[in-house]
Parts: structure tokens; C-alpha cells; sequence
């Protein structure tokens, strides 16, 4: 429960969903405090799911491709006989991380350039799925899991959306610093060449001059720089948002096919996720925690 209450405080103001809700005609009401716990979403949030699977897609997006794939995915998981494994799916900034809930051991970190599409499944109201894009061979895989109730598998979905957001801003951020830091580069490398220029200049005069009073060449090349030329960017959170040539590419490509580049495709809405039951009402005749996890 407490996971779910962050998963809706952490919840960032989304002009796109904004603007869709107000489209619709519907009156939105929006969860209470909306953006006072941010630091939440940048620390991490941690829902506890079981994982059913995965499948090959051939598209990065759609609500009636994932659906076809996650009933490939059930399919095969009430086929095989065996327990859904427990696993800690936790959602930040910077990606998904998918570990063992037994072992703890990492199965899995998806970095959120990466992902193109998340939904809570219409068909089967309690899975939440993803697709992302194969880091090693760039195949596109759709996995779902199956989450306590649809209230949770819509957590997750809106707050992979709001971390995929938060983390497009930052790296527009860094992406800004690592043009002015090229910018700031070039400067350096001019005002060089033009303190080069000035000491042939100078070294070329043959009239004898009183020097002892004079500012040193370097000196002044040092003074002109500060003058003339910003210091260098904040480098604060570059490092952390920068991504190699091969993510930058694939973000790239998964940016061209999302309706804004900057927003997640996702099969929820804020409308979805108010019109549901209030989770804060507990109900006497509640399942145990193992049946909550039927499909």
C-alpha cells in the first residue's frame, strides 16, 4: 500500500496528459500532491511483481500489439505449470532494474532510453507490460507482470511514463552543457591562437620599450578570457545522463516513433487511474497474498 500512495505523490504534472484529459471532455482529478515528493521518483520506487515472461515484437508501440503479445505470454506461462517468480521491479530516472526477490540477484537493468512502450493490459486487468529494445542484438521485447491488482499494474505503468520524463529533461540538460562545453572549448582554443598571434607580435618589435611596468602577455590573454568568455558549464549531472553512441542511437530511433518525443507511449490515463476504487479502503474479505497473483 505504501508503495502505491508514493507511486502517487511522485507523480509529475505531464503536459501531454494534460492536454489529452482536457480533449476528452472529462473533468480530471488530480492526485493529491502531484509534485511534492520528486525525490521519490529520482531515488527509485520498488513495486513487488511477478514476472511471466517475454516475447519478440515486431513494432515499439501499440495497445493492440502489446495486448497480442502479453496473451502470448500468459498463454505460454499457464502452459508451462510453474510458479510466476517473485521479482523487484524498480523504476527510476535512469531505467528499469529487475532483480531476483529470493536471491536478489540483478535479472535484469533496462535503461529507460530504451523503452518505448508500458501499459496495464486491458485483457488481463492485472498485468503491467513493457517494450523495450534489446540492448545486445536490438530485437524489440514485450515483458509483462502480473501485479497484485490493476491499481498497481497502473502505478507502474504512470510512473515508468514520469521517470521516462524526468529523465528526458535531464538529459536535455546534459545534452545543452555538452554543447557549451564544445562552445566553451572552441573559445579557449581561439583566444590561444589569437595569445599566440599577439606574442609573435609583439616578440617582433625591435624598438626598445620600459616592460617592468607592463602586464604580462599571459597575463593579459588570462584577463581577456575571463572578461569575454563564460566560466564552464556545471557538470553536475552530465556524467550521470550521458548515454554512448549506440543508446543515443537507439534513443533516437524509438524517439521517432513515439507521438512526443519526450513522452512515454503509455495504454493508461489519469482518467484510468482515478476512476478506479480508492486503494486506501481496506476490505475485510481480502485474499491472501499469494491469490492476489491469479490470472
Amino acid at each position: 500500500m505504501d508503495v502505491l500512495k508514493s507511486a502517487r505523490r511522485a507523480f509529475i504534472r505531464s503536459p501531454s496528459l494534460t492536454k489529452q484529459s482536457r480533449s476528452s471532455g472529462k473533468h480530471q482529478k488530480l492526485p493529491e500532491n502531484w509534485t511534492d515528493t520528486r525525490e521519490t521518483l529520482l531515488e527509485g520506487m520498488t513495486f513487488n511483481l511477478r514476472h511471466l515472461g517475454m516475447t519478440l515484437v515486431d513494432q515499439p508501440k501499440g495497445e493492440e500489439l502489446s495486448a497480442a503479445a502479453v496473451k502470448r505470454i500468459v498463454a505460454t506461462a499457464k502452459a508451462s505449470g510453474k510458479k510466476f517468480p517473485k521479482v523487484a521491479l524498480k523504476v527510476s530516472p535512469q531505467g528499469i532494474v529487475l532483480c531476483d526477490s529470493v536471491s536478489n540477484q540483478l535479472i535484469e537493468n533496462i535503461s529507460i532510453f530504451r523503452i518505448s512502450y508500458c501499459t496495464a493490459d486491458k485483457m488481463h486487468d492485472k498485468v503491467f507490460a513493457f517494450i523495450a529494445q534489446n540492448q545486445q542484438n536490438e530485437t524489440l521485447e514485450c515483458h509483462a507482470f502480473l501485479c497484485a491488482k490493476r491499481k498497481v499494474a497502473q502505478a507502474v505503468t504512470l510512473t515508468v511514463a514520469q521517470a521516462f520524463r524526468v529523465a528526458f529533461e535531464f538529459w536535455e540538460v546534459a545534452k545543452e552543457e555538452r554543447e557549451n562545453r564544445v562552445k566553451w572549448d572552441s573559445a579557449g582554443e581561439t583566444s590561444n591562437s589569437s595569445q599566440s598571434e599577439r606574442s609573435v607580435s609583439l616578440n617582433s618589435l625591435k624598438v626598445g620599450v620600459a616592460t617592468e611596468n607592463l602586464l604580462d602577455i599571459d597575463d593579459y590573454s588570462s584577463a581577456v578570457e575571463n572578461v569575454d568568455n563564460p566560466s564552464e558549464p556545471n557538470n553536475n549531472c552530465t556524467t550521470l545522463w550521458e548515454m554512448d553512441d549506440g543508446l543515443e542511437e537507439a534513443f533516437s530511433r524509438l524517439a521517432e516513433s513515439r507521438t512526443n518525443p519526450q513522452v512515454l507511449d503509455i495504454g493508461v490515463t489519469p482518467q484510468d487511474w482515478n476512476s478506479e476504487t480508492d486503494w486506501d479502503k481496506t476490505n475485510g474479505n481480502a485474499p491472501k497474498a499469494d491469490e492476489l497473483f491469479g490470472l
